[in-house]
C-alpha cells in the first residue's frame, strides 16, 4: 500500500540530527528562563551542571533567588548600575529627601551591612542593620564595635483621597497577605496595622532571638515594599505593583519609614539640623526675654515701694510732735 505523501517520515540524516536540535533548543529555552525572580539587578547564567546561577550587580555576590536579597547588596547594585540603563524617575511631590543620599555600602560575607561604612572615602560612620547612619561622621579612626540591630520598623503611608474610608479589617488582611505572599515575611513579624484615613501604619517587629536562619529580615521586606510603592520594583517579571482592598485600588502618595534600634543612636549636637537649631535659638531668646521682663518688672515694683516709703517718712517728719 502506498503511503500518504503528507505523512512521509523524515530522512535518516534528519532523524540523527533531531536529538542535537532538541538539545540546542532546550538549552536556549533554559538559558532564556535563567533569571532571578526576586532580584532583577542580577546577572544570571547556567553553570556546568545546568543550574541557574545569579550574581548581584556591583558585588558579584551569589544570591539566593528563592528569597529576598539583602538591602546591602541591593544598594551596591543600584550604585553600580550603568547610567544608561536607568531612566529618569519623576519623584512624587511628597517624596522625602534622604540627607545622606545613596551610597555604596560595604557588605560582609553574608551580604549584610558592616557596622562601619566609609563609602571609599576618608569619612566614616556607624550604621544599624538597615544601613541607616546612627552616629556622627568621623575619620577612618572611628570605631564601630558592633552592628546594632533594628528590631522595629514603622512604615507610615498616606493614601490618595477615596470616596469612603477602607474597612480596617479588610486593609489589615490585605497588607498582612502582601507581606506574607510577596515578600515572604512570616506573619508573626507583622506586629500591627493601624488606620485613620488617610494614614496607614504598618509595624514590623523582629528581635535577634526571634529571627531564625530561614526567616526574611524585616529590613529587607521593608526595602522591597518601599521600592514597590515608589514604582521601582525589584522583582523580575511580576508586573506593576498593584494593591487593592476588596477590589478598590490603594494608591499611596507618601511614604515615611522610621527605624528603632535595639540600642539608642549616638548623635552629638553636630547632628542637629539648621531648622532645629533655629528653633532652639528662638526658645532661648524667648526665655531670656521673659527673664528680662520679670527682672525689670520687679525693679519697678521695688522702686515704687521705696518712693512710697520715703514719701510717708517725709510726711511723718512734717507732723508736729506732741
Amino acid at each position: 500500500m502506498a503511503g500518504d505523501p503528507g505523512l512521509a517520515l523524515p530522512s535518516r540524516p534528519l532523524l540523527l540530527l533531531l536529538p542535537v536540535l532538541l538539545a540546542v533548543i532546550g538549552h536556549a529555552a533554559a538559558q532564556h528562563n535563567c533569571t532571578c525572580p526576586t532580584n532583577k539587578m542580577t546577572v544570571c547564567e547556567l553553570d556546568g551542571r545546568g543550574r541557574c546561577l545569579c550574581r548581584a550587580l556591583g558585588s558579584n555576590f551569589e544570591v539566593n533567588c528563592s528569597t529576598l536579597t539583602s538591602k546591602c547588596l541591593l544598594l551596591k547594585a543600584r550604585v553600580s548600575a550603568p547610567k544608561t540603563a536607568r531612566g529618569l524617575v519623576r519623584p512624587s511631590e511628597h517624596a522625602i529627601v534622604d540627607n545622606d543620599g545613596l551610597y555604596n555600602p560595604d557588605c560582609d560575607h553574608d551580604g549584610r551591612f558592616k557596622a562601619r561604612q566609609c563609602n571609599q572615602t576618608s569619612e566614616c560612620w556607624c550604621v544599624n542593620s538597615v544601613g541607616v547612619r546612627r552616629t556622627d561622621k568621623g575619620d577612618q579612626n572611628l570605631r564601630c564595635d558592633e552592628l546594632v540591630r533594628t528590631h522595629h520598623i514603622l512604615i507610615d503611608l498616606r493614601h490618595r483621597p477615596v470616596a469612603r474610608a477602607f474597612n480596617h479589617s479588610d486593609l489589615d488582611y490585605e497588607l498582612r497577605r502582601l507581606f506574607r505572599d510577596r515578600y515572604r515575611l512570616h506573619p508573626r513579624f507583622v506586629a500591627a496595622v493601624h488606620y485613620e484615613q488617610p494614614t496607614i501604619q504598618i509595624e514590623l517587629a523582629q528581635n535577634s532571638s526571634q529571627k531564625t536562619p530561614g526567616d526574611v529580615d524585616i529590613a529587607d521586606a521593608a526595602y522591597y515594599f518601599e521600592r514597590d510603592v515608589k514604582g521601582e520594583s525589584l522583582f523580575q517579571g511580576r508586573g506593576d505593583f498593584d494593591m487593592r482592598v476588596r477590589g478598590e485600588p490603594l494608591d499611596v502618595e507618601r511614604t515615611l519609614i522610621y527605624y528603632l534600634d535595639e540600642k539608642p543612636p549616638q548623635f552629638s549636637m553636630k547632628r542637629l539640623t539648621a531648622g532645629l537649631i533655629a528653633v532652639i535659638v528662638v526658645v532661648v531668646v524667648a526665655l531670656a526675654a521673659c527673664i528680662a521682663v520679670l527682672v525689670i518688672t520687679n525693679r519697678r515694683r521695688s522702686g515704687k515701694y521705696k518712693k512710697v516709703e520715703i514719701k510717708e517718712l517725709g510726711e511723718l517728719r512734717k507732723e508736729p510732735s506732741l
